[in-house]
């Protein structure tokens, strides 16, 4: 019995058949494979084409059942994770409306501060345990204020991975974690949150019937089946945002456990059980896949857009013609502190730990007759690092104490000089383990649709390939840290 998930990422989509019998990785795919368009018409804007991400998915599938290293009819149920926020509003025949507004774009900040005194700071951080900020809601209210005529027609709003969804089954589902995740779910009624629907003038029958992440969310069509190659029928049974898929691959499920990523954008993830809210917005607060009414379990997430595309706008722009592996290896040659070159990696759209704001990429201290490109890549990698202790430093105002964190060997921890910096400058452990978002995504596909009777069974032989700790100079790490914080707080003053 195998098990498909699907990824819907930034720049491309990837999807990977995983074996029910003990969760080990088959095959994967991806599509394209260069990166995938963004359509930025303003500064700060960000859309993507649905259309786009359906018709790579079945690219990748293709590509995926092509590699003839399975049958693809002996898959049983699909799982989907997506990029997190996005807004996709399609009208009564289920036709996009227009381009989905993405995680990165900016343009709704002013809306979501509106409604956050409008609504009550008080109200939303006990109720929405976030404010509406640049979220989907806040991205949806944008529309219905500048294009009113789209706004007009539109039946149901989705989220990216609702509308791989919707494709493949033609249903049309929401959960608590996705409504929370756009900022529409109220933890204590355990309901779509009233007061920002009214607020924003949305009609309940905008938001699609809400059942849990791991559920029957639609079965695959007769012609999509076909299309596909796949059994007509099979359970799409388990959706859910990359960062809380990531943190389910990294079997973070119980309160305490800590997930990262440090892909286009960066992320810690801790699970808590409370249903407080950061006070000053910068963290956001969201039901976790196996949140219940009667088992609180939410995920706070911290997020740095500016990550690995940071890490690659250096590489276009001073390494075109090498590898990333051949970047990592001349940075690893550069001392640690860059020789006093300092890059501040905020560049990707409003940073909601810094307040949303809009402040751009910085590099500070930059000689011309001493630095060259290997400096660059050092003092890029070090700012990304140091943005991540930034982070959770504001985490641990919020109770978070992590004694380990679990990241997939992937994207920047990739680089064992990434990787290095990541626990040197947090002062944390990091367990690295051999996972992705399609596989973790399939993974919740067998445990939605039944085939694993709980998450503990699905994990039940998971182990870390490694483990990264922190050395015993940590008083230059502290220092190079407080320079960087220093030009960071000047720049936001």
């Amino acid at each position: 019995m195998l098990l498909l998930g699907i990824d819907v990422g930034t720049s491309s989509i990837k999807v990977s058949v995983v074996n029910a019998a003990d969760t080990k990785l088959i095959a994967s795919a991806r599509f394209p494979e260069t990166e995938a368009t963004i359509i930025s018409q303003h500064p700060g804007w960000a859309e993507q084409e649905p259309e786009s991400w359906w018709q790579y998915t079945c690219q990748a599938i293709q590509k995926l059942n092509a590699s003839g290293s399975f049958n693809p009819r002996d898959i049983a149920a699909i799982g989907i994770a997506y990029q997190m926020h996005g807004l996709v509003i399609v009208d009564k025949n289920k036709k996009v409306l227009r381009p989905s507004i993405i995680w990165c774009d900016s343009r709704a900040v002013e809306t979501g501060n509106n409604a956050f005194e409008a609504i009550g700071p008080a109200w939303c951080r006990e109720h929405l345990l976030n404010s509406p900020g640049n979220f989907t809601a806040s991205k949806l209210a944008w529309v219905k204020a500048h294009e009113p005529a789209i706004f007009e027609k539109a039946d149901k709003l989705m989220l990216p991975g609702d509308y791989i969804a919707m494709r493949l089954t033609q249903e049309i589902t929401t959960s608590p974690a996705a409504l929370s995740e756009g900022v529409l779910w109220d933890f204590q009624s355990d309901t779509v949150a009233q007061p920002v629907m009214d607020h924003y003038g949305f009609s309940n029958p905008i938001i699609p019937r809400v059942q849990p992440v791991f559920s029957v969310h639609g079965a695959v069509t007769q012609e999509i089946a076909v299309t596909l190659g796949l059994k007509p029928g099979i359970p799409v049974s388990y959706k859910a945002g990359d960062q809380p898929n990531n943190a389910l691959s990294l079997n973070v499920m119980n309160p305490g456990e800590i997930a990262a990523t440090a892909g286009t954008s960066g992320v810690i993830y801790a699970v808590s059980d409370r249903l407080t809210g950061d006070p000053q917005s910068r963290v956001n607060s969201f039901a976790h896949v196996n949140h219940t009414t009667a088992q609180k379990s939410i995920g706070v997430l911290l997020c740095i857009n500016g990550t690995g595309i940071m890490n690659r706008w250096m590489k276009d722009i001073a390494g075109s013609h090498l590898t990333y592996a051949q970047i990592n290896e001349q940075a690893a040659n550069i001392p640690l502190g860059s020789n006093g070159l300092t890059i501040l990696p905020f560049g990707n759209g409003a940073e909601r730990m810094l307040g949303n704001k809009l402040m751009g990429s910085q590099i500070s201290n930059l000689q011309l007759t001493t630095h060259q490109p290997s400096h660059l890549f050092r003092a890029a990698q070090e700012g990304i690092a140091c943005a991540f202790r930034y982070g959770l430093d504001i985490l641990k105002e919020n109770g978070v104490r992590p004694s380990v964190i679990r990241a997939g060997k992937a994207n920047m921890f990739l680089s064992p000089l990434f990787t290095d910096l990541f626990v040197n400058f947090t002062g944390t452990p990091v367990e690295l383990y051999e996972n992705d978002g399609a596989v973790g995504a399939a993974i919740g596909a067998g445990i939605g649709a039944g085939i694993y009777t709980n998450p503990r069974e699905a994990f039940q032989n998971y182990k870390p390939v490694a483990l990264a700790e922190p050395n015993n100079n940590q008083k230059a790490y502290a220092s190079i840290y407080e320079r960087w914080k220093g030009i960071l707080e000047k720049a936001l003053s």
